[in-house]
C-alpha cells in the first residue's frame, strides 16, 4: 500500500512512523507534505572523496565529525546547534543542512534530525530568498518536514538526538531509533520513531551537508551558512556532542582514534575546500564548521 503522508504543526508531541500511515500528530488540521519538496533534499551516506589519513576524510557532502564503532555498538548521540544565517547573494539556488544521526559513514543507511538553511523555497523553487525549517530522514526513506507553531528561524538555538531502541520487527523489521529535536529559543519539540531495516548502528555524526540530489545525481550547491556553531560552548547545552558507543558515553573528543575529521569538497580534481571544520575544543564537546564554496 502506498504511504499516506502528511505533515504539521508540532509541540511536544511524540509520534510513531509507520509503513502504512505517516502522521504528524498536529493541534492544527494538517498540511499535505510536498513529496517534490522532500525529495530535493535526501540527505544521503557520506561521499568520500579521499582519505589524507587514519583520522581524516575528505567528502563531496558532508562536513563536522564522526565516531566510529563496530556493528550495533553506537545506540545513542547528542547535538546542539545555533540555526545560521544564510547569505543567498553568493548561491542563491544554494542548500544547507545541519543534523545529528547514526550510520551512514560506513554503512547504507542514515537516521538523522536537523535544520536547514537554504536559499531555495520548501517546494523547490530557486527564490534567492533564506527559508529555515527542521526535518527528519530515516535514509533510504525519504526527508519529511517538521513545521513547527513557531517557525524556525537564525540565532535559534537546537538540541536534537537520535537514540536505538532495539529490534523493530514488524512490517518494516530491523532496528528501531528515535529521532528528537527542541527548538529551545522557540519551546518547541518533536520526536518520531521507526524502523530500518539495515542499520548497523557502527557510526555517531555532527554534520553539515549539502543534500542530494540534482537530476544528475550530484549533490546540490552547498549555500553560504557563513559559519555554523556546535556544542555546549555556544549553546550552553548541557551534555550535547555526545555519543554512546559500547558502553562508554562521552563528547567527541574522548573516543581517541575513533574519531573522524570530515572536509567538504568539490569532487574535482584538484578539489576545492567547500566547508571545514575546525579542530574540537578542549574537552572534546564543541566545534564549528566554516563555509568556502558553493561547488558542488
Amino acid at each position: 500500500m502506498k504511504p499516506s503522508l502528511r505533515w504539521c504543526a508540532t509541540s511536544g508531541v511524540k509520534v510513531s512512523l509507520t509503513a502504512a500511515v505517516i502522521l504528524l500528530c498536529s493541534n492544527t488540521r494538517p498540511l499535505p507534505l510536498r513529496l517534490s519538496a522532500a525529495a530535493l533534499r535526501r540527505h544521503a551516506p557520506i561521499r568520500i572523496h579521499r582519505q589524507r589519513d587514519l583520522q581524516s576524510w575528505e567528502s563531496s557532502n558532508w562536513s563536522g565529525y564522526a565516531v566510529t564503532g563496530a556493528n550495533g555498538s553506537v545506540t545513542s548521540v547528542t547535538n546542539s546547534w545555533i540555526v545560521p544565517v544564510v547569505n543567498c547573494s553568493i548561491a542563491p539556488e544554494g542548500y544547507s543542512s545541519f543534523w545529528v544521526g547514526i550510520d551512514g559513514f560506513s554503512s547504507s543507511t542514515v537516521e538523522q534530525i536537523g535544520t536547514d538553511s537554504d536559499c531555495v523555497s520548501l517546494n523547490g523553487t530557486e527564490t534567492g530568498i533564506p527559508t529555515y525549517y527542521a526535518w527528519f530522514e530515516f535514509y533510504p526513506q525519504n526527508a519529511y518536514l517538521v513545521e513547527f507553531p513557531r517557525a524556525v528561524q537564525p540565532g535559534d538555538v537546537i538540541t536534537a538526538s537520535v537514540k536505538a531502541s532495539g529490534n523493530g520487527g514488524g512490517r518494516l523489521g530491523g532496528h528501531r531509533f528515535t529521532v528528537t529535536l527542541t527548538d529551545v529559543t522557540r519551546d518547541e519539540t518533536f520526536s518520531t520513531t521507526s524502523s530500518v531495516s539495515g542499520a548497523k548502528q557502527s557510526s555517531a555524526e555532527w554534520i553539515a551537508e549539502t543534500p542530494c540530489c540534482e537530476s544528475s545525481g550530484s549533490v546540490l550547491p552547498l549555500a553560504d551558512f557563513g559559519t555554523v556553531n556546535y556544542g555546549a560552548d555556544f549553546t550552553s547545552a548541557a551534555n550535547t556532542a555526545y555519543a554512546t558507543v559500547g558502553n562508554t558515553t562521552a563528547p567527541i573528543g574522548k573516543f581517541g582514534a575513533n574519531v573522524q575529521e570530515i572536509t567538504m569538497v568539490t569532487d574535482t580534481t584538484p578539489s576545492a575546500t567547500m566547508a571545514q571544520p575546525s579542530g574540537l575544543s578542549k574537552d572534546g564537546t564543541s566545534f564549528s564548521v566554516a563555509w568556502a564554496n558553493a561547488g558542488p
